[in-house]
């Protein structure tokens, strides 16, 4: 149950006055959920002002800088309205003080407002961005107008938030204001010994202080009110996967002893020897899975780095030591590509491997799940199918989970409550930045494979202006004559009207109609047995140019495809131009990847580019893409069980991450029920949060 002291926070956004249906869509857009009936207060006690507006700049008429908001205290000299029925001119006061005389200027003025909110011969307030003209400055609809004697409704500091299109500034600050208002007092849940050390308020102060900059150094990340919100957040975020991994960890893994009875002949029969990081990395998933706790291990590997052979040597293992291994991908595609490598390379240890989707239907599904139940079944891959009740399994001892963000933390505990406790290895072609892993996935160990398997060649990466687009279709026609392949990505399915950018069904004719008919599209809206059509006849060379959205970012292995073009490379970030870009190179020729962009470029759209263009190595254009981007857009922050941080920024706050995972273990180990005066308030952090997931586990366990 949610501590009863957060129920004004987490109250409908609507019982604020001044939300209706109407407003209350620009509130959902803002807050980035599907609608007005998901918002809570306490979305907007979170929404943090990025920048203020100083108006205590007073400078007098004469002196106030072009383009700069300044307050001016002056007398009202006169009014100038528009010529009868010339509503389009424009209404304008005239102010003077020692110094000089102010024109405030106005558009489409209605009755006779203005006379009654500056009388000639009164003196006001005004503040505004000035601008000069032919040496006259003017004032053009003041953002505040006060008479002298009302100065103190004068907000003379003022933060500033993002806005949604209909959404007023005064509006939205407004409803913050009310907001803040149901912010209680807070139970501790820090340590005191760390609150002293970093000199953080309570949070209660912290939130009012977020609100209420004083200076620029407050809107600063490393501003003490900002530090405290973003160390409760990692808490929040490292406490609940924590509790997960507690949970995973009480049911006790089952030792698996490797014998190299049937990974013996497979490493034998492979056309390439392990790299180094492939050995060390099936070393560290061996020794995890010898112990009797269980293995939850993250392995990172850049495209074509040779995460699967590390995946099967894993599963022979358990195969070996008399269990079952199972491998869940993501999509259809994925899983049946998987079923054909693994097959192929595991056929030198004669095993029964089998294959699970949600198109497995009728007696062939009876007769797969029959032969899982017996054991007959050594691997089984597919998608989340596998996770079904239906599906019963002998000895389930190892589960494999490629592109691990894609499923989420409380995906893998459904194996759990299965009664189920194999060991975990999952696996990412996303090189995520150490400090992301820790926010991510804080509850597991990590191996990485950095280098490439022998025999895969650079791919070279050019980047040219859309004007060229010409020159590419040409040189397309000239490599489809000699039977080479070709992926062509677009941005979007179809055009729209609000959109300038090339879709890909557009792309897809144009290219028909110029290179010829050996063209096929893909995109996200088609179903699974099309898009495997497609896929497949590109495979097998029926189509040589594949024109797709970004649905072949993850997975698809057409090794003899050697160029990729990407339309409105701009348009994309880094870490999926690098996916993307690990679709070619596949194979023992050399590739190329074409970054086709509109200008002129942003400076990050500059900067995205030409990283991609100067190297190939994964890790580091995470790192970049980081920097560049943050953390929410790296993973995806609608994606489940990824940190799409509302106050804290990985970037700024790295270090007090670290902290708050060796912080979140020390509680655990401490008071593992959470049951404690600390623990207790630090049930209301998760609740506020919303990390209140984990809080089920403590009950569940």
């Amino acid at each position: 149950m949610r501590p009863l002291l957060l129920d004004p926070l987490f109250a409908p956004l609507d019982t604020l006055s001044g939300i209706g249906p109407k407003a209350g869509e620009l509130y959902a857009r803002l807050l980035g959920r599907e609608s007005i009936e998901e918002c809570r207060i306490v979305d907007l006690v979170f929404h943090a002002p990025y920048s203020l507006i100083d108006r205590r700049q007073q400078p007098g008429i004469a002196n106030a800088p072009q383009g700069a908001i300044v307050t001016i205290k002056a007398r009202v000299d006169r009014h100038h309205p528009p010529p009868p029925g010339r509503n389009n001119n424009p209404y304008r006061v005239f102010l003077h003080d020692d110094t000089g005389e102010l024109a405030l200027t106005f558009f489409r003025v209605k009755g006779n407002w203005l006379e009654k909110a500056l009388p000639v011969d009164e003196t006001v307030i005004v503040s505004g961005k000035v601008d000069w003209f032919n040496g006259r400055p003017s004032m053009v609809h003041p953002d505040y107008m006060v008479r002298e004697s009302e100065a103190e409704n004068l907000p003379l500091v003022e933060p500033v938030y993002s806005l949604t299109a209909g959404l007023s500034a005064r509006l939205l600050r407004k409803q913050i204001e009310a907001s803040l208002q149901r912010v209680p007092a807070f139970p501790e849940w820090q340590d005191a010994a760390l609150t002293a050390k970093q000199g953080f308020a309570s949070a209660h102060e912290a939130f009012l202080q977020l609100h209420e900059p004083r200076d620029a150094a407050d809107i600063d990340p490393q501003a003490p009110a900002r530090r405290r919100l973003a160390y409760d957040e990692f808490l929040a975020g490292q406490l609940s996967l924590a509790l997960v991994r507690q949970r995973l960890r009480k049911v006790a893994g089952t030792p698996v002893h490797a014998t190299g009875r049937l990974s013996r002949p497979v490493l034998d029969a492979l056309p390439f020897s392990l790299t180094g990081s492939q050995s060390a990395a099936i070393k560290d998933v061996l020794a995890d899975m010898a112990g009797d706790k269980r293995m939850l291990r993250l392995l990172q590997g850049d495209v074509g780095s040779g995460k699967t052979a590390v995946a099967l040597m894993s599963m022979l293992a358990a195969v070996e030591s008399g269990g079952q291994a199972v491998l869940m991908a993501p999509t259809e595609i994925l899983a049946r590509q998987h079923f054909a490598t693994l097959s192929k390379m595991a056929a030198p240890a004669g095993l029964t491997i089998d294959l699970v989707t949600g198109r497995t239907k009728g007696r062939e599904r009876d007769a797969i799940q029959e032969r899982i139940a017996s054991g007959e079944t050594h691997i089984v891959i597919g998608t989340h199918a596998l996770f079904q009740d239906s599906v019963i399994y002998s000895n389930l001892l190892l589960a494999v989970v490629d592109e691990q963000h894609r499923f989420g933390v409380h995906q893998r505990l459904r194996l759990t409550a299965k009664g189920i406790s194999p060991h975990m290895l999952v696996m990412t072609a996303t090189p995520i930045p150490r400090t992301l892993v820790l926010a991510a996935f804080g509850d597991m160990d990590v191996s990485k494979l950095t280098e490439k398997p022998a025999g895969r060649k650079p791919i070279q990466t050019v980047t040219i202006p859309d004007e060229r687009v010409g020159d590419i279709v040409e040189r397309l026609r000239a490599a489809v004559a000699e039977d080479k392949k070709a992926y062509w990505i677009c941005p979007l399915v179809e055009e729209s009207e609000n959109s300038d950018l090339m879709s890909a069904d557009e792309r897809f004719q144009i290219l028909k109609s110029s290179v010829g008919p050996r063209i096929g599209l893909v995109h996200g809206r088609m179903n699974g047995a099309e898009k495997d059509a497609v896929m497949l006849a590109f495979k097998n060379g029926e189509i040589r140019v594949l024109v797709a959205t970004t649905v072949v970012e993850v997975g698809v292995d057409v090794p003899d495809a050697t160029i990729m073009v990407i339309e409105h490379a701009e348009r994309f970030g880094l870490a999926q131009l690098h996916q993307l870009r690990g679709r070619v190179g596949r194979g023992d020729e050399a590739s190329t990847c074409i970054l086709l962009y509109k200008g002129p470029l942003s400076e990050s759209g500059r900067a995205r580019l030409s990283i991609l263009r100067d190297t190939e190595d994964g890790f580091l254009i995470a790192e970049e893409d980081l920097r560049l981007r943050g953390e929410g857009e790296l993973l995806g922050t609608r994606q489940s069980g990824t940190p799409g941080f509302r106050i804290a920024s990985l970037d700024a706050h790295g270090d007090l991450l670290e902290i708050a995972r060796k912080d979140a273990a020390y509680i655990l180990e401490k008071d593992p029920e959470l049951t404690s005066e600390r623990g207790q308030a630090l049930r209301t952090l998760l609740y506020l949060y919303r990390r209140d997931e984990a809080i089920r586990f403590l009950r569940a366990g």
